[in-house]
């Protein structure tokens, strides 16, 4: 039987938390894949303008990546505050400040009004995004894992991860509309910002729903444990530190099992907007209308990947991801060479589906591996400072090697380097479907009290 902490929720309560946190996630994941699609299409030339043009689209990632490097600081600020007062309150904050540096991007004078202070500005609001997005993941996945019935804990979860896919699908659908619709000097001249003005409308109907969900109960009993018995008091005073003292294997287990997830991502879908309208010759409207199909197929598969991962355990699949992303990355390229449409979509789509393979598991995957009073911290240090190795650079990378080389194979070497530090990454780890999240004592790494317990033994039906 299960605990009474993981015991099934009624099913309209279920949904409408999972319905909070997918909305919540889509328009925060919006609003930062909107940044990264107009980094690869005009930020170059509004913000760069001086520079050649594969210079500028450089430097336009490379504020792409600044707000990666935000995302750690506010995994640690929001995993801390998240850990100590729940995990709603800073859902709301996030989205809050999310939404209103995007706004401000579309309302931000460009180079040839205001000089270099609009490069500055812009990456000023990056950080600010990245920051908001860094304490947002662990916060969405965690209400819902905590929420869940925890026999299909591998499913539920995964819906919020589908708001990354449906961001993209969002940011990408329309930007392919205004670019369809508009010329390109009309679009490079004010269409860019309806997109980022849009965000202000989103952020609205996000908070609506949002606002109107309960905190875990799972974080409220171990709130509730920890103030009548002072129990975990490092982890009720700082639960990063309890983290790093005794989950650091896990946090080191996650970070790798990010490397190959975050770097295939970015560079199927943010550089593939520059090799194959550079490299390739493809029109700027038809890879944005490959990236398009090929978000909707991801949204898609990252349910199914989520419920097998509950049959099979969150590593098998996780595994099956990561391998599939190397293999397939020079047949990805070779696809995209074609110059054909049908190659472009094929080659997008089936690495999305190979993603969602680690995508999908990642959030029980990450959530079952911390115990509860420091879990908001574990996962967010765990998937956030891996983000600033993995996926912020990998645009910049990629973009660079091309380059350098001129070639796609040093590109397609990268992502299988990857591939191969998180498929060593998880054959480490051990599987965690079985764990009761109720749990509130450290493990002491990967084993420990937690472990010891019958639910992480699988003696309860969890």
């Amino acid at each position: 039987m299960s605990s009474p902490a993981t015991a099934p929720p009624a099913p309209n309560k279920l949904k409408r938390i999972v319905a909070a946190s997918l909305i919540g996630t889509t328009i925060e994941w919006y609003d930062f894949f909107l940044y990264g699609s107009a980094a690869a299409l005009v930020f170059n030339k509004l913000f760069f303008p001086d520079s050649d043009p594969l210079v500028g689209t450089l430097l336009s990632f490379l504020t792409y990546a600044v707000g990666f490097a935000a995302r750690p600081i506010g995994a640690l600020v929001f995993g801390h505050y998240g850990d100590r007062l729940g995990r709603k309150k800073l859902l709301v904050l996030s989205l809050l400040m999310m939404g209103g540096a995007t706004f401000a991007i579309g309302l931000l004078p460009t180079h040839a009004t205001i000089g270099s202070a609009a490069p500055v500005l812009l990456t000023v609001l990056r950080l600010v995004q990245g920051f908001a997005l860094g304490g947002e993941w662990g916060g969405a996945v965690l209400l819902v894992s905590e929420h869940g019935d925890a026999r299909r804990r591998g499913f539920w979860a995964s819906w919020p991860q589908t708001g990354a896919p449906a961001g993209q699908l969002l940011a990408t659908g329309v930007l392919s509309l205004l670019t369809a619709v508009l010329s390109d000097s009309a679009f490079g001249s004010w269409g860019w910002r309806i997109p980022f003005l849009l965000s202000g409308v989103l952020v609205i109907v996000g908070l609506w729903i949002r606002l109107s969900v309960d905190e875990s109960p799972v974080f409220q009993q171990a709130l509730e444990r920890a103030e009548t018995r002072k129990a975990d008091a490092d982890a009720e005073r700082m639960p990063v530190v309890a983290v790093l003292r005794h989950h650091w294997r896990d946090v080191l287990v996650a970070m790798g099992a990010r490397m190959a997830e975050n770097i295939s991502y970015y560079v199927i879908t943010a550089f593939i907007l520059v090799y194959a309208t550079t490299s390739a010759d493809v029109s700027k409207q038809t890879a944005l209308n490959a990236v398009l199909i090929a978000s909707a197929v991801h949204f898609a598969v990252i349910p199914a990947w989520g419920a097998l991962s509950d049959r099979l355990g969150r590593r098998p699949v996780y595994l099956i991801g990561a391998a599939g992303v190397g293999l397939w990355m020079f047949p990805f390229f070779a696809l995209i060479g074609t110059g054909g449409f049908a190659g472009l979509l094929l080659a997008v789509t089936v690495g999305l589906v190979l993603h969602g393979a680690m995508y999908a598991p990642q959030a029980a995957f990450f959530s079952e591996m911390f115990a509860t009073r420091m879990r908001y911290s574990g996962a967010s240090i765990g998937a956030q400072f891996a983000s600033v190795a993995a996926g912020a650079p990998a645009p910049l990378i990629a973009t660079a090697l091309l380059a350098d080389y001129g070639s796609s194979t040093p590109i397609a070497l990268y992502v299988i380097a990857a591939s191969l530090l998180t498929v060593v990454a998880v054959a480490m780890a051990k599987e965690t479907r079985h764990r009761d999240l109720a749990d509130v004592a450290p493990s002491g790494g990967t084993r420990g009290k937690a472990d010891a317990s019958p639910a992480a033994r699988g003696a309860h039906t969890v």
